[in-house]
């Protein structure tokens, strides 16, 4: 028989030109060809690989094959990384010019179902009810159960103004349908009301590129309305799935006015080492923050409440958040094939790591319904987090990170959201955001007001401004 480690050292050698760029190998020194083990795990591979190719019940093409393995390859390693096969540039243009519809959801796998990280704002998701955690048991016919996470992002995108039905697993009551109706999604990350008493109110939906700008002019306004400073801010990041890195950083900024860094990110290679400095400057000039979080409070929501919290510039209320501290980059590789790989972990700046323990709150809040159940229902418990998702990356331990090895560098724009059915299809400015809000805003807003202090958790925040106020005086 052939010598499979003669034969093979060629073999890999060609299939790691083939796959591999100058962004995936940080460390020149290694090399798979020098490690014992790696040519008995090829001997296996190949092993199975022959078996399948003889006996397999339908006949299955080299390519498929290798793609499955490399597939699996990646995919066990954490939720998050994955390998991407080419796409036409069709779809591409489809997906960045907003001509498909979709529901407006932020998805994750858990176990061998999707589940739902956060409803977007004001989307169809929303609008239908579906709240985060929130399991997708089948989408149409198809058993979620059956497909990846990819595949489900597949059957759920579809034209405007058709529906698809999901069925949906929720803890406490049984699992129940949903028919939702497709859009084109456009997503408002901000907005801002005065809710009591000079207080204001910040939702911020997602952080995206004009975010901070958006926010900077919501506070500008709202002083406005006030007719002077605020004395106090609530920063509702219920439901907040993540977005990119760099509006994260700028928002902690806006509120922070001490040295120090807004958080860091620790992985095995240098580039992957990164510290975010803190920027002097105010805009609230000192005002009590209290910020709103929940098990939908994901990535750079976590960053943001991390850094108010460690820098003692917010109180943080609700639930502990989702968890999800890791850092994804993107590789591309031969042939329109791409690599999304988990590459470091957030930490906070006291050095806590986000990574499967999210941040718990100063004021931990029951989540209330005020809905009453006139009757029992079956119970499926489908509740989770970051760190109960399979293969999830494991948190490192305070005591591991050093602060001092972190070097500054300017900041990149890193999407720390995980899946998305859906991109943003308009690239608008703050000022057209802060325009498309006031349009709507005369009918809305005192509706909303009136809604907002119905939500227990923002009623427990403004009952604990006032309180700060009445203390401070």
């Amino acid at each position: 028989m052939i010598n499979l480690k003669t034969f093979f050292k060629s073999f890999a050698l060609s299939v790691f030109i083939l796959f591999a760029t100058s962004t995936v190998a940080d460390d020149d020194n290694y090399s798979p060809l020098d490690s014992p083990s790696f040519f008995e795990g090829l001997n296996t591979f190949t092993a199975v690989f022959s078996q399948i190719k003889q006996m397999y019940v339908d006949d299955i093409d080299d390519e498929t094959l290798f793609n499955n393995a490399i597939r699996g390859l990646i995919e066990g390693l954490d939720p998050h990384s994955s390998f991407l096969e080419p796409v036409a540039q069709s779809k591409v243009s489809e997906s960045t010019m907003g001509k498909f519809g979709g529901l407006g959801i932020v998805i994750g796998t858990k176990g061998d179902f999707i589940e739902v990280v956060s409803p977007i704002d004001d989307t169809p998701a929303y609008r239908a009810g579906l709240k985060a955690g929130d399991i997708i048991l089948q989408i149409g016919d198809q058993n979620v159960s059956q497909i990846n996470l990819e595949e489900g992002v597949k059957l759920m995108r579809g034209a405007p103004g058709t529906t698809i039905k999901l069925t949906i697993g929720r803890p406490e009551i049984a699992p129940f349908v949903v028919e939702i109706t497709r859009e084109v999604i456009t997503i408002t990350s901000a907005k801002g009301l005065i809710v009591s008493d000079g207080i204001g109110y910040l939702r911020i939906a997602q952080f995206q590129r004009p975010t901070a700008e958006v926010v900077e002019k919501i506070i500008a306004n709202l002083v406005r309305k006030n007719e002077g400073d605020l004395d106090s801010l609530i920063i509702d990041l219920r439901n907040n799935p993540g977005g990119l890195l760099d509006s994260s950083i700028d928002i902690s900024n806006l509120f922070i006015d001490e040295p120090g860094i807004v958080v860091y990110t620790e992985g095995r290679t240098p580039t992957s080492n990164m510290s975010f400095p803190t920027k002097p400057g105010d805009i609230l000039n000192g005002a009590p923050i209290v910020v709103l979080m929940n098990v939908g409070s994901a990535s750079a929501s976590e960053i943001v409440a991390g850094a108010l919290q460690d820098h003692k510039r917010a109180i943080i209320m609700g639930e502990e958040s989702f968890g999800k501290g890791s850092v994804q980059s993107m590789m591309s590789l031969q042939d329109g094939y791409g690599l999304k790989l988990t590459t470091a972990r957030y930490f906070t700046p006291s050095g806590r790591s986000i990574q499967a323990k999210g941040i718990s709150p100063d004021i931990a809040l029951d989540n209330i319904s005020l809905k009453d159940e006139d009757e029992e229902e079956e119970s499926i418990d489908f509740s989770s987090q970051e760190k109960d998702l399979k293969n999830a990356l494991s948190a490192q331990d305070e005591d591991e990170t050093n602060t001092d090895d972190t070097s500054d560098s300017d900041s990149t724009e890193v999407d720390t959201s995980d899946s998305q059915d859906e991109v943003n299809p308009t690239e608008l400015t703050a000022e057209e955001i802060l325009e498309s809000q006031d349009k709507i805003a005369a009918e809305r807003d005192q509706e909303y007001i009136d809604l907002l202090l119905e939500d227990y958790y923002v009623h427990e925040a403004v009952n604990v401004l006032k309180a700060l106020k009445i203390y401070n005086k």
